[in-house]
């Protein structure tokens, strides 16, 4: 009967520690390579962040890129924008950029949604919660702790390595702002949140929802789930114990 304790007690120990491996694999990384466009590539669409525990795409003007804006474009002067605008260079009115997220798939993977901004957040240089250093919104995170920008300099001069595994961060002929999905509670009816992300610079200032920008797609946690072997050799070792069990009730 000891004997037999001693087996479930190993089983459940190998089944928690070979499950907590697949969830925990990744602990000791930044960033790390998520949905590759080939299988088994290193052309990765996004990129995982587990120290904020959120998946960026890598593209931040996918909306371009993959054509959805040149398919869905109804507006392209800047004097009639709305909230529901698109244009064809990927920005858009604040409805819109939520609407393109929300329904956005990669690589099967859905549950995309633009970044959201803390309010108030006290790390900011100015007052409620505008200016540079906003690092408790998760673009102001992107931007000083993942990709090492510095408060009102050029992205595209200081960063880091990080920087280099993106695409359009930066789009010289557009806007430079990016939305929230935060509204400014003051007036949720017209405004939002914003963050100049070649600056470092967070403002609702510009947030008027009619307004026509970038727009960056985020996933909150990892989008790889936890490899199928796992489950099932997992899954395995429960049937053993299960097994054993019965066994120790027939004693």
């Amino acid at each position: 009967m000891k004997k037999t304790q001693i087996r479930i007690k190993r089983l459940s120990a190998m089944c928690v520690g070979l499950i907590g491996l697949g969830l925990a694999s990744t602990a000791s990384a930044a960033l790390l390579g998520r949905l590759p466009a080939t299988p088994g590539g290193t052309n990765y669409q996004a990129y995982y962040d587990n120290v904020a525990n959120l998946t960026w795409l890598a593209d931040a003007n996918y909306a371009k890129t993959s054509g959805y804006a040149a398919a869905n474009a109804n507006w392209s002067d800047p004097a009639t924008s709305t909230t529901n605008s698109i244009g064809a260079e990927g920005w858009m009115g604040w409805a819109a950029a939520n609407t393109w997220a929300a329904n956005l798939t990669v690589n099967g993977v859905g549950g995309w949604r633009l970044p959201t901004t803390l309010v108030p957040d006290t790390t900011c240089s100015g007052t409620d919660s505008q200016g540079a250093n906003c690092t408790g919104s998760e673009m102001g995170n992107l931007y000083y702790n993942v990709l090492g920008g510095v408060a009102w300099s050029d992205l595209t001069m200081t960063h880091n390595a990080n920087y280099n595994l993106f695409s359009n961060i930066v789009d010289i002929n557009g806007p430079g702002v990016f939305w929230s999905a935060t509204e400014y509670a003051p007036d949720t009816i017209n405004t939002a949140w914003g963050f100049f992300m070649h600056v470092g610079g967070q403002t609702y200032g510009i947030g008027d929802k009619s307004y026509a920008i970038n727009a960056w797609a985020v996933h909150s946690g990892d989008v790889v789930p936890v490899p199928a072997a796992v489950w099932l050799f997992g899954s395995g070792l429960l049937g053993l114990m299960g097994v054993a069990r019965r066994k120790r009730a027939n004693i």
